[in-house]
């Protein structure tokens, strides 16, 4: 955040139309004090000199908020609460003001909010990527209340339109996020203007090559498509004239964004793409004329042009989620032309502009109750603690995008479901026990199987079996979040306990061959076998997977109890026997009550010279050396407290230690070199791989490096950073 530096004459005079610009706008729905008291917070902040620092593209936050506010109420339609948060948004996180005082002054409700932006917020200055875990606790907050959203992503949509005052590196940062979030979560809220804008911004920060083509070329054919649009729409007006309906036809060119969408997917040059544009016919009906004049005006123009039966879509029967209604179709115009209309209402057009939002002014219209439970499922999902973080940002992203499915229950309750679920996604979706007992259902009373995929209007009856059990190829046939979540936290369940049940008949068969099941034999028997862990093994003992007679043979040949692949051992010189012997190269200081014991260190946390550390005696002999943030510390420690031992390091020796670092950011051709170049300079560090991984404009590295102790791996961590382009830098093996 940049000092203030005081204010220019223009900045002053933005301040105070952008003020009273406001106050006119948020008449209707004030208050009696909410003026005097929003301009005594706002006085206090200028005199105090808080409230005209400035943002990192310079711009004074003063203005910014105002902007926010007014995107607010013209461009989404909120009222008095979302203003009033927004404006009080930045005088909260500067502690200028506290949440009692704002409590105190506007209620709960807007204390409530503003405290969920302020820690959106702290996420963001923790520099928080969207796809780290944290990443559920962001969209926790956002859950909470709708209006949370909606602020933030008026936040972001000022901000991209102003993006051009940022530096390069913060463009492509706030682009891609916006582009991967903030753009697919307005459409999913209905917010179809902020959506397209955004998208638009998007495309000319991450392509401007593209985007710059596209709008010289739209541009160039104005004239041309204008004139098209005349002809096609005089002849409708003629005939919706003499109906007597009050309305309004215009021409609408479809988006950059869109019209790029368009020629990847059909690969082809910009001249051979005739739907550039859309017409678009606005009613202004009585709320009980609405569906029958969207009809009549269908009427209209699908007996004055070629309708194509295959592009009808009828959003007025049954809306979307969102609240959006329309009509569309696609026509054969003038010079056999393909043209899309879409026919609404003036509340229709309101609610796909500002989407939910402007449910709140025509009260009781159909669609809220969509979104609060599209909100809920988002809670439900966000607070399943089984669920990976990453595998859930992919799902998400792709339900805000994906149309939806509208079928029946046998009760005829209608229900919503992500176009392409299966019988098994409905079935999750009545509750968890029906999908994990699922073996079919009954489609207008006829048989279909579990991978059916549902069609609009299809009435439903699920099948289910108590014999039935969850298998883990459901997972290619479910698509829904929802289902996905359960039905691993289902696989994950049965697994657990089928490796129990496996554990108890591995224990009873040794009993009657006079053995006993201890940690050193199981391991011995888990590498015999060739299996990857211990809960494998078990598993597929109670699967009748593992043969017996060979288990029998094993142990009774001591010969093949040998490990099969001994990892190279550190000497045992590098180990302390007892306190105040230590050779002037120890490394390493072990429990004084252990003496002559090999060690090495752990592969899954590869701890260096450094690292807080502790020791674990294997089963199969030997210490392994791990870091106290290892992923397996906790299970470790809670599991096998008695085989826990101190560990630490002395003095420095002439060693090198393997390090693994997670390198995120924007995908350039040169990024690699420049990394490369960097850890080139630094004498202390040896390269033993990068590998590098790209998609949608961004990449994932992982490199592996020798360094001698922590702080050479910290000072290349602050140096990688540091390199344009580079988003995150984080070491691999850290809980």
């Amino acid at each position: 955040m940049t000092s203030n530096k005081g204010i220019t004459e223009e900045e002053r005079k933005s301040i105070i139309v952008l003020f009273r610009e406001l106050l006119n706008v948020c008449q209707p729905f004030q208050q009696a004090n909410d003026v005097k008291l929003i301009r005594s917070a706002m006085i206090d902040m200028m005199d105090e000199g808080r409230y005209l620092s400035r943002n990192a593209a310079g711009e004074l936050y003063l203005i910014e908020t105002l902007e926010v506010a007014l995107i607010l109420t013209k461009e989404i339609g909120l009222g008095r609460v979302a203003v009033i948060c927004a404006l009080l948004y930045n005088p909260v996180v500067e502690k200028t003001i506290t949440e009692a005082k704002i409590r105190e002054l506007f209620g709960n409700q807007v204390s409530s909010i503003t405290s969920g932006l302020v820690k959106v917020a702290e996420l963001y200055a923790k520099k928080t990527s969207i796809q780290n875990e944290n990443f559920r606790k962001l969209l926790l907050t956002f859950a909470q209340d709708i209006r949370v959203v909606l602020i933030i992503i008026a936040d972001r949509l000022r901000t991209m339109r102003s993006l051009a005052l940022y530096s390069e590196e913060d463009q492509n940062r706030i682009s891609n996020e916006v582009g991967f979030l903030y753009a697919p979560m307005a459409h999913r809220l209905g917010l179809y203007a902020v959506k397209s804008e955004m998208e638009d911004l998007v495309m000319k920060y991450t392509n401007r090559k593209m985007y710059t083509f596209i709008a010289k070329k739209l541009n160039e054919t104005k004239r041309a498509r204008e004139e098209y649009i005349k002809a096609f729409i005089d002849p409708l007006k003629k005939e919706l004239d003499k109906m007597g309906l009050k309305f309004e036809i215009k021409g609408r060119t479809k988006t950059i964004h869109s019209i790029w969408n368009k020629l990847k997917k059909q690969d082809t040059e910009f001249e051979q793409v005739f739907d550039l544009f859309a017409i678009r016919v606005i009613l202004d009906s009585e709320p009980s004329n609405e569906k029958a004049e969207c009809w009549q005006v269908y009427s209209v123009v699908t007996d004055r042009y070629q309708p194509n039966p295959s592009r009808m879509r009828d959003w007025i029967s049954v809306p979307k989620s969102n609240g959006y209604e329309s009509l569309h179709t696609t026509v054969l115009g003038p010079d056999k032309k393909w043209v899309e209309v879409q026919v609404r209402t003036e509340r229709m057009n309101e609610v796909a502009e500002k989407g939910l939002a402007a449910h709140w002014k025509y009260k009781g219209v159909k669609g809220e109750r969509g979104m609060d439970e599209w909100l809920s499922n988002v809670r439900e999902i966000l607070e399943n603690p089984e669920l990976n973080a990453v595998d859930f940002i992919d799902d998400f992203r792709l339900d805000l995008y994906d149309e939806e499915v509208f079928v029946f229950t046998p009760k005829g309750d209608l229900r919503r479901l992500k176009k392409g679920s299966t019988i098994l996604d409905f079935a999750f979706e009545i509750h968890s026990e029906v999908g994990k007992k699922c073996v079919g259902g009954k489609i207008e009373h006829r048989n279909v199987p579990i991978k059916y995929e549902l069609q609009n209007g299809d009435h439903v009856e699920i099948l289910t079996s108590s014999n039935q059990v969850p298998k883990q190829d459901w997972l290619n046939i479910v698509v829904t979040s929802k289902a996905k979540s359960k039905l691993k936290q289902a696989l994950r369940e049965m697994q657990y306990k089928e490796a129990e049940i496996g554990r108890e008949m591995l224990v009873r068969r040794l009993k009657n061959w006079k053995h006993e099941l201890n940690d050193q034999l199981l391991n011995q028997l888990v590498k015999f076998f060739g299996y990857k862990t211990i809960h494998d093994f078990m598993r597929s003992v109670a699967l009748d997977q593992v043969d017996l007679v060979r288990i029998k043979e094993f142990i009774n040949k001591p010969e093949k109890k040998e490990e099969q692949e001994e990892e190279k051992e550190r000497s045992a010189v590098n180990f302390v026997a007892s306190e105040g012997d230590l050779p002037d190269d120890d490394v390493l200081m072990i429990d004084k009550s252990l003496t002559n014991v090999d060690y090495k260190l752990a592969k899954c946390c590869n701890p260096i010279f450094g690292d807080d550390v502790f020791g674990f005696v294997a089963a199969s002999g030997g210490i392994r050396i791990h870091r106290h943030t290892c992923p397996n510390a906790f299970d470790l420690k809670t599991k096998f407290g008695y085989r826990i031992v101190k560990a630490q390091w002395t003095s420095v020796a002439d060693s090198v230690y393997q390090a693994t670092l997670k390198i995120t950011g924007v995908d350039d051709i040169g990024i690699v070199t420049n990394i490369s170049h960097v850890i080139s300079k630094e004498k202390n560090v040896k390269i033993r791989s990068l590998s590098i991984d790209s998609n949608e404009g961004t990449f994932e590295g992982t490199l592996t490096v020798f360094v001698d102790n922590t702080e050479s791996l910290k000072l290349l961590t602050r140096k990688i950073k540091n390199v344009k382009g580079v988003y995150s830098v984080s070491r691999v093996g850290l809980s």
